[in-house]
């Protein structure tokens, strides 16, 4: 207690100086717990993944779609559970700043295959009778106000045209990592478009989603898939979802590498910051530290005086940029829009903000407290100023 009243009283002995340290520390926090949640942001679709679900593509890349009769030849294979198939539609709503994945689905079976998208059972049956019905992710309701029953337009990219929706159902996610920002509609009601605009295209399947009887059995149904369809017109490349999800991550690989930097970076500086600012308080005091040292006070008290105030300052401060995080990143996501479907402060990445703090705290104390434990008693009581 004698201890901690002489740290508090050293630390506000100069309020301004301690003030701007204080906040400097906690944007720094702030900023360093931003930046980690967009990285965990960028990996939220991989993390989510599930062990039981394998996706199927085209070898040569996911612009090349695949026939629909493969799904009937999967099926067959042993170790697969279900299948259903998929297509990335790619239209705009409204403008071209309204993004938000789009996908037309099996709606029989695709459904079965997410178990954490939770639609009420009502709204279910009332998008699989509607063939323009479309599903929507809570999310989308919350940012473009989307409703039971309303009216959606799309215009096609990949598929040219405007295409309507009627939105029957609103799903929710069973957990804080799962995507609420989808868009679902009825492949049948793509497909019979393109049977009548464009017959080539007609009957391909951009993705096919296998759900496997073990998670254990991954590897062996995977070689399985790409083994029947070998040296055909479409051959295939299968791997674990989550796999697939890093393949795009994989794309921004030097973004995400440029991120993490800029987040120890910050941290660098406000360590170099905060160890100027205690350096100037120990010159300070050099004639205090020399007439404590005369009266009987060791090398070990001095430093554990600096080291102590160091520490509480870095500890007020990140205390305070973790608490600041939570509702900045709140902020930074609906600034941001449908950029990052999945923006959550995680636990690890506050505990990674306690231990930025008490790093900076301490290693910004180590030269000051040498100095106040090497101050020499006549050379300090003769210092001036």
């Amino acid at each position: 207690m004698y201890y901690l009243k002489l740290i508090i009283r050293n630390a506000l002995r100069h309020k301004l100086r301690t003030g701007l340290t204080v906040l400097g520390i906690v944007v720094a926090i702030l900023a360093f717990g931003l930046l980690r949640t967009v990285v965990d942001a960028w990996y939220h679709g991989s993390d989510a993944a599930s062990k039981t679900r394998l996706v199927t593509r085209n070898s040569i890349s996911l612009v090349f779609s695949m026939p629909l009769t493969y799904s009937a030849k999967i099926r067959q294979l042993d170790g697969v559970k279900a299948v259903s198939h998929a297509n990335w539609f790619g239209g705009v709503y409204v403008t071209e700043k309204n993004f938000f994945p789009q996908f037309a689905v099996q709606a029989s079976t695709y459904f079965d295959l997410y178990p954490e998208y939770i639609v009420p059972p009502e709204q279910m049956r009332d998008f699989q009778r509607d063939r323009k019905g479309a599903l929507v992710g809570r999310k989308l309701v919350d940012t473009y106000g989307f409703r039971i029953g309303d009216q959606v337009s799309l215009r096609g990219t990949i598929f040219p045209g405007n295409w309507e929706f009627v939105v029957r159902g609103i799903y929710d996610g069973a957990g804080d990592k799962t995507d609420t920002s989808q868009f679902f509609f009825h492949w049948d009601y793509l497909n019979e478009t393109m049977k009548k605009t464009a017959p080539r295209r007609a009957n391909s399947v951009g993705v096919y989603i296998i759900s496997l009887a073990s998670a254990d059995r991954a590897a062996e149904v995977a070689a399985a898939v790409d083994h029947e369809f070998k040296n055909s017109l479409a051959e295939t490349l299968t791997e674990t979802e989550q796999a697939f999800q890093l393949g795009f991550v994989a794309m921004s690989n030097q973004i995400i590498a440029a991120i993490q930097l800029v987040s120890y970076v910050v941290i660098v500086i406000i360590m170099a910051v905060m160890a100027n600012a205690m350096a100037m308080s120990a010159r300070e005091r050099t004639v205090e530290y020399a007439t404590l040292k005369a009266l009987g006070f060791g090398p070990g008290f001095l430093a554990l005086l600096m080291f102590g105030e160091s520490v509480t300052i870095g500890v007020v401060g990140g205390g305070l940029g973790i608490l600041a995080t939570p509702p900045a990143a709140s902020f930074f996501k609906q600034a941001t829009g449908g950029v990052f479907p999945v923006f959550h402060v995680s636990r690890e990445t506050m505990l990674l903000q306690a231990a930025c703090a008490l790093v900076v705290g301490s290693a910004a104390a180590i030269v000051p407290a040498l100095q106040a434990a090497r101050v020499k008693i006549v050379e300090g009581l003769r210092a001036i100023g």
